[in-house]
């Protein structure tokens, strides 16, 4: 198998579906959201240790400001989004379903920032420290915290750092504006993690179906600031769901990471482009993470845009910003293929928040499920190459134990085996059901 670091073609990857692109704001540049009235910026935005909240009602706060932390180590602060007063600290519901404490700031309309400076970094260590400080954590995917991605365990050798531009997901465009406008800034992010983290060689990954960002990052990647040839673009098959990090790693570079292991397992770490340049912006300016460009778009979004918004913003906010055709039948926090539908949408836009979709009564709709006619696509389009259709029976049956000998907790909820299926299935659906089943049960056995 040739090395797509020097062939510059990627490797095969297993299953995967063909979605239509809709990639309808891909030409258009980010505008910013006008200062929100209020936000309700939540203690917990990231996988680990929910953060305690470092101000009280009456508090003034500025942009920036450290407003939430942990003493664990697997967290990532939380900084205000906005200048304003704290007008509240309580519980809230979220988009996802989860419960968490919130920070409510009421704006006062000046957007005055903390005085902030850059870190000091000289080393490994306090390039780490550097990137917790920043609030940096996964931007598209679960939210893991960026600082312990990047902490390579020992014993472990990476020598690829893979950043994911792929953006596989229908709709959504923010990476590919990232790319676009804000390609100085991923090199320069891209050039600072290699550098502290020794890391001899970099492939950034985009889809095909993006020639604009792959020509704009090529020419800044072979620019005299890549010195050592260190840094290459990747372009990839555009096909769903190429930017999940195993099936990523496999087409960048032929290897595979093994069942409950971690990339760096495939000598690897994986980090989204808006993570890099939002690292660079922080390494510059030493301001943390406190806005998101997100993707608004949907049949029922009267002027579709790529937004910066401030994090903690009601998703109500940002849908008016750009205008309702209609009533939404539904709304995705996220992508068609992996979003989350919201009950409110009065729930506050997160870290990892990629997308907003308001979808008409037509764009929602849904077939009716029928019976299985066993043709086997979802296990084609499966690419962990898992039974979708065993796991699904077995999560409806309650039985963990096929579950875990059928690999669930491998399934990584992409939803090819329900896109695939011709009876209309809830398949992707009735396993995540299965692996929360499995997962309680594991629970009580480590108690017990």
């Amino acid at each position: 198998m040739k090395d797509p670091f020097i062939s510059g073609k990627p490797c095969r990857t297993k299953g995967g579906v063909h979605v239509p692109h809709h990639k309808h704001t891909a030409a258009l540049e980010t505008v910013a959201l006008p200062t929100p009235e209020k936000v309700k910026i939540p203690m917990q935005m990231h996988i680990g240790a929910p953060c305690n909240p470092l101000v009280k009602v009456g508090d003034t706060v500025l942009v920036g400001q450290k407003i939430g932390d942990a003493d664990a180590p697997f967290s990532a602060p939380i900084h205000a989004s906005v200048s304003g007063t704290v007008t509240g600290v309580y519980p809230m519901t979220l988009g996802g379903g989860a419960v968490s404490t919130v920070v409510e700031i009421t704006s006062d309309g000046k957007m005055e920032e903390a005085p902030l400076a850059p870190p000091t970094v000289t080393d490994r260590a306090s390039f780490l420290a550097a990137v917790r400080e920043s609030g940096l954590v996964g931007l598209g995917g679960a939210g893991f915290p960026t600082h312990i991605k990047l902490n390579v365990p020992k014993g472990k050798t990476v020598d690829t750092l893979l950043i994911n531009a792929a953006e596989c997901e229908p709709y959504l465009t923010g990476d590919h504006r990232t790319a676009l406008e804000d390609g100085w800034d991923v090199l320069s992010g891209v050039y600072a993690i290699a550098h502290y983290l020794d890391i001899p060689r970099v492939l950034i990954c985009v889809e095909n179906n993006k020639p604009d960002a792959i020509a704009e990052l090529r020419r800044i990647a072979d620019s005299s600031l890549d010195e050592g040839d260190r840094v290459r673009v990747l372009s990839l098959r555009a096909s769903y769901p190429q930017g999940a990090e195993k099936v990523l790693i496999r087409a960048a570079t032929g290897r595979v990471v093994p069942d409950g292991g971690l990339p760096a397992d495939a000598g690897c770490i994986v980090l989204n482009i808006t993570g890099a340049a939002t690292l660079a912006r922080y390494l510059k300016t030493g301001m943390p993470l406190v806005s998101k460009r997100v993707t608004v778009d949907g049949d029922a979004i009267e002027r579709p845009a790529n937004v910066r918004v401030p994090i903690g913003t009601p998703i109500a906010d940002v849908l008016a910003f750009c205008g309702l055709r209609e009533e939404p039948r539904k709304v995705l926090m996220g992508g068609p293929m992996m979003g989350t539908a919201l009950a409110d949408t009065a729930v506050p836009l997160v870290k990892n928040n990629n997308g907003i979709l308001a979808l008409t009564e037509k764009g929602a709709a849904q077939a009716a499920p029928s019976a299985c006619i066993r043709c086997g696509f979802c296990v084609r389009a499966c690419p962990m190459g898992l039974s979708p259709l065993t796991l699904a029976r077995a999560a409806s049956a309650g039985d963990t134990d096929t579950l875990q000998k059928a690999g669930a907790l491998s399934c990584m909820e992409c939803g090819c085996c329900s896109y695939s299926c011709p009876a209309s299935r809830t398949i992707v659906q009735n396993i995540r059901i299965g692996k929360g089943l499995l997962r309680e049960k594991m629970k009580k056995e480590r108690k017990g």
